[in-house]
Protein backbone atom coordinates (compact mmCIF):
# COMPACT_ATOMS: atom_id res chain seq x y z
CA UNK A 1 0.00 0.00 0.00
CA UNK A 2 1.46 3.34 -1.09
CA UNK A 3 0.74 6.30 1.18
CA UNK A 4 -0.24 9.57 -0.50
CA UNK A 5 -0.22 13.08 0.97
CA UNK A 6 -2.33 15.53 -1.03
CA UNK A 7 -1.66 19.26 -0.62
CA UNK A 8 -3.60 21.95 -2.52
CA UNK A 9 -5.42 25.09 -1.46
CA UNK A 10 -8.26 24.34 -3.91
CA UNK A 11 -10.68 22.17 -1.94
CA UNK A 12 -12.62 21.07 -5.00
CA UNK A 13 -9.44 19.93 -6.76
CA UNK A 14 -8.33 18.02 -3.65
CA UNK A 15 -11.69 16.29 -3.54
CA UNK A 16 -11.50 15.36 -7.21
CA UNK A 17 -7.95 14.06 -6.92
CA UNK A 18 -8.82 12.04 -3.83
CA UNK A 19 -11.80 10.52 -5.66
CA UNK A 20 -9.57 9.45 -8.56
CA UNK A 21 -6.80 7.97 -6.42
CA UNK A 22 -9.23 6.19 -4.08
CA UNK A 23 -10.19 3.94 -6.98
CA UNK A 24 -6.68 2.41 -6.98
CA UNK A 25 -6.39 -0.32 -4.34
CA UNK A 26 -2.62 0.20 -4.06
CA UNK A 27 -2.94 3.88 -3.11
CA UNK A 28 -4.13 5.27 0.21
CA UNK A 29 -4.54 8.98 0.92
CA UNK A 30 -3.39 9.50 4.50
CA UNK A 31 -3.50 13.30 4.64
CA UNK A 32 -5.14 16.19 2.80
CA UNK A 33 -3.55 19.58 3.40
CA UNK A 34 -4.82 23.03 2.46
CA UNK A 35 -1.63 24.96 3.26
CA UNK A 36 2.13 24.59 3.55
CA UNK A 37 2.43 24.14 7.30
CA UNK A 38 -0.06 21.27 7.28
CA UNK A 39 1.83 19.72 4.38
CA UNK A 40 5.20 19.99 6.14
CA UNK A 41 3.69 18.46 9.28
CA UNK A 42 2.14 15.58 7.30
CA UNK A 43 5.44 14.82 5.55
CA UNK A 44 7.25 14.69 8.89
CA UNK A 45 4.49 12.54 10.43
CA UNK A 46 4.13 10.04 7.57
CA UNK A 47 7.56 9.18 6.12
CA UNK A 48 8.00 7.17 2.91
CA UNK A 49 4.98 8.77 1.28
CA UNK A 50 4.13 10.12 -2.15
CA UNK A 51 3.53 13.87 -1.75
CA UNK A 52 1.28 15.33 -4.42
CA UNK A 53 1.38 19.10 -3.97
CA UNK A 54 0.29 22.20 -5.90
CA UNK A 55 2.99 24.56 -7.11
CA UNK A 56 0.52 27.38 -6.39
CA UNK A 57 1.17 26.83 -2.66
CA UNK A 58 4.59 28.39 -3.37
CA UNK A 59 6.69 26.28 -1.01
CA UNK A 60 10.37 26.85 -0.31
CA UNK A 61 11.49 24.24 -2.83
CA UNK A 62 14.90 23.73 -1.22
CA UNK A 63 13.33 23.15 2.19
CA UNK A 64 10.69 20.86 0.71
CA UNK A 65 13.21 18.82 -1.26
CA UNK A 66 15.38 18.36 1.85
CA UNK A 67 12.35 17.30 3.92
CA UNK A 68 11.35 14.76 1.28
CA UNK A 69 14.88 13.36 1.17
CA UNK A 70 15.07 13.14 4.97
CA UNK A 71 11.75 11.28 5.26
CA UNK A 72 12.28 8.99 2.27
CA UNK A 73 9.32 10.50 0.45
CA UNK A 74 8.85 11.49 -3.19
CA UNK A 75 7.28 14.66 -4.51
CA UNK A 76 4.92 15.14 -7.43
CA UNK A 77 4.18 18.72 -8.49
CA UNK A 78 0.72 19.84 -9.61
CA UNK A 79 1.72 22.58 -12.06
CA UNK A 80 -0.53 25.21 -13.56
CA UNK A 81 -1.41 24.46 -17.17
CA UNK A 82 1.00 26.99 -18.71
CA UNK A 83 4.08 26.18 -16.61
CA UNK A 84 7.34 24.63 -17.78
CA UNK A 85 7.56 21.18 -16.17
CA UNK A 86 11.27 20.54 -16.77
CA UNK A 87 12.31 23.02 -14.07
CA UNK A 88 10.57 20.96 -11.38
CA UNK A 89 12.22 17.73 -12.50
CA UNK A 90 15.61 19.46 -12.46
CA UNK A 91 14.96 20.42 -8.84
CA UNK A 92 14.70 16.75 -7.92
CA UNK A 93 10.95 16.17 -7.79
CA UNK A 94 9.93 12.80 -9.16
CA UNK A 95 6.91 13.80 -11.21
CA UNK A 96 4.89 16.69 -12.63
CA UNK A 97 1.26 16.81 -13.73
CA UNK A 98 -0.74 19.72 -15.04
CA UNK A 99 -3.87 20.82 -13.21
CA UNK A 100 -5.93 19.69 -16.21
CA UNK A 101 -4.44 16.17 -16.07
CA UNK A 102 -6.81 13.35 -16.97
CA UNK A 103 -7.79 10.84 -14.29
CA UNK A 104 -5.94 7.88 -15.89
CA UNK A 105 -2.76 9.92 -16.34
CA UNK A 106 -2.88 11.15 -12.74
CA UNK A 107 -3.22 7.62 -11.36
CA UNK A 108 -0.48 6.38 -13.71
CA UNK A 109 1.86 9.16 -12.55
CA UNK A 110 1.41 8.32 -8.87
CA UNK A 111 1.88 4.60 -9.51
CA UNK A 112 5.04 5.19 -11.55
CA UNK A 113 6.58 7.47 -8.93
CA UNK A 114 5.67 4.99 -6.18
CA UNK A 115 7.54 2.33 -8.17
CA UNK A 116 10.67 4.50 -8.25
CA UNK A 117 10.29 5.98 -11.73
CA UNK A 118 9.94 9.60 -12.78
CA UNK A 119 7.01 11.08 -14.66
CA UNK A 120 6.36 14.10 -16.80
CA UNK A 121 3.38 14.86 -19.05
CA UNK A 122 3.79 12.62 -22.13
CA UNK A 123 2.21 15.27 -24.30
CA UNK A 124 1.85 18.91 -23.40
CA UNK A 125 -1.54 20.14 -24.52
CA UNK A 126 -1.55 23.88 -24.20
CA UNK A 127 -4.81 25.05 -22.65
CA UNK A 128 -5.29 27.37 -25.59
CA UNK A 129 -5.38 24.55 -28.13
CA UNK A 130 -8.31 24.58 -30.61
CA UNK A 131 -9.88 21.43 -29.14
CA UNK A 132 -9.84 22.78 -25.60
CA UNK A 133 -11.20 26.18 -26.65
CA UNK A 134 -13.95 24.61 -28.75
CA UNK A 135 -15.28 22.50 -25.86
CA UNK A 136 -15.08 25.31 -23.32
CA UNK A 137 -16.60 27.86 -25.69
CA UNK A 138 -19.49 25.58 -26.65
CA UNK A 139 -20.44 24.89 -23.04
CA UNK A 140 -19.96 28.52 -21.97
CA UNK A 141 -22.29 29.71 -24.73
CA UNK A 142 -24.97 27.17 -23.76
CA UNK A 143 -25.14 28.33 -20.15
CA UNK A 144 -27.45 31.16 -19.16
CA UNK A 145 -26.07 34.06 -17.04
CA UNK A 146 -27.78 32.62 -13.94
CA UNK A 147 -26.34 29.18 -14.62
CA UNK A 148 -22.87 30.64 -15.06
CA UNK A 149 -23.16 32.34 -11.68
CA UNK A 150 -24.00 29.00 -10.10
CA UNK A 151 -21.04 27.34 -11.87
CA UNK A 152 -18.74 30.08 -10.59
CA UNK A 153 -19.88 29.49 -7.00
CA UNK A 154 -19.64 25.70 -7.36
CA UNK A 155 -16.00 26.08 -8.42
CA UNK A 156 -15.42 28.18 -5.29
CA UNK A 157 -16.68 25.24 -3.23
CA UNK A 158 -20.03 26.71 -2.20
CA UNK A 159 -22.88 24.44 -1.14
CA UNK A 160 -26.45 24.84 -2.39
CA UNK A 161 -27.58 26.74 0.71
CA UNK A 162 -24.79 29.31 0.39
CA UNK A 163 -25.41 29.68 -3.34
CA UNK A 164 -29.11 30.27 -2.69
CA UNK A 165 -28.32 32.94 -0.10
CA UNK A 166 -25.83 34.72 -2.32
CA UNK A 167 -28.14 34.66 -5.33
CA UNK A 168 -31.18 35.53 -3.21
CA UNK A 169 -33.23 32.49 -4.13
CA UNK A 170 -34.10 29.07 -2.66
CA UNK A 171 -32.17 25.81 -2.50
CA UNK A 172 -34.83 24.09 -4.60
CA UNK A 173 -34.34 26.64 -7.37
CA UNK A 174 -30.59 26.02 -7.26
CA UNK A 175 -31.17 22.26 -7.50
CA UNK A 176 -33.38 22.81 -10.55
CA UNK A 177 -30.71 24.93 -12.20
CA UNK A 178 -28.04 22.34 -11.41
CA UNK A 179 -30.00 19.63 -13.23
CA UNK A 180 -30.03 21.84 -16.32
CA UNK A 181 -26.31 22.61 -15.94
CA UNK A 182 -25.46 18.90 -15.59
CA UNK A 183 -27.40 18.16 -18.79
CA UNK A 184 -25.58 20.89 -20.71
CA UNK A 185 -22.12 19.90 -19.50
CA UNK A 186 -22.60 16.14 -19.49
CA UNK A 187 -21.49 15.68 -15.86
CA UNK A 188 -23.16 13.79 -13.04
CA UNK A 189 -22.53 15.84 -9.90
CA UNK A 190 -21.09 19.10 -8.55
CA UNK A 191 -17.57 17.69 -8.17
CA UNK A 192 -17.47 16.60 -11.80
CA UNK A 193 -18.88 20.01 -12.77
CA UNK A 194 -16.12 21.84 -10.91
CA UNK A 195 -13.37 19.66 -12.40
CA UNK A 196 -14.89 19.96 -15.88
CA UNK A 197 -14.82 23.74 -15.52
CA UNK A 198 -11.24 23.81 -14.24
CA UNK A 199 -10.10 21.60 -17.14
CA UNK A 200 -11.51 23.86 -19.86
CA UNK A 201 -9.75 27.20 -20.13
CA UNK A 202 -12.51 29.26 -21.74
CA UNK A 203 -15.12 28.02 -19.28
CA UNK A 204 -12.78 28.43 -16.30
CA UNK A 205 -11.98 31.99 -17.35
CA UNK A 206 -15.65 32.85 -17.73
CA UNK A 207 -16.47 31.35 -14.30
CA UNK A 208 -13.62 33.29 -12.72
CA UNK A 209 -14.80 36.57 -14.23
CA UNK A 210 -18.37 35.96 -13.08
CA UNK A 211 -17.13 35.02 -9.60
CA UNK A 212 -15.13 38.24 -9.37
CA UNK A 213 -18.15 40.29 -10.44
CA UNK A 214 -20.29 38.58 -7.82
CA UNK A 215 -17.80 39.43 -5.09
CA UNK A 216 -17.57 43.03 -6.27
CA UNK A 217 -21.38 43.35 -6.29
CA UNK A 218 -21.63 41.88 -2.77
CA UNK A 219 -18.95 44.23 -1.45
CA UNK A 220 -20.68 47.22 -3.05
CA UNK A 221 -23.98 46.38 -1.37
CA UNK A 222 -22.52 45.47 2.05
CA UNK A 223 -23.06 48.09 4.75
CA UNK A 224 -19.93 49.99 5.66
CA UNK A 225 -18.33 49.09 8.98
CA UNK A 226 -17.74 52.08 11.22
Amino acid sequence: MNKVILADSQAIFRAGTAKVLAMDEDLRIIAQCSDLERMYHAIATFPNSIVLFAASLRPDFDRLHMLLETTGSRGIVIAENTENTSAYLQQGFRGVVFRNVTSPALADCVRRVAAGDTWQPPQVMHPGSPEEDMVGTRVRDRLTPKEMRIVALIVQGCKNREIALRLKTTEQVIKNYLRSIYDKTGVGDRLELALFTIHHRVLAQAANEVGNRLEAEEQATSPAVA
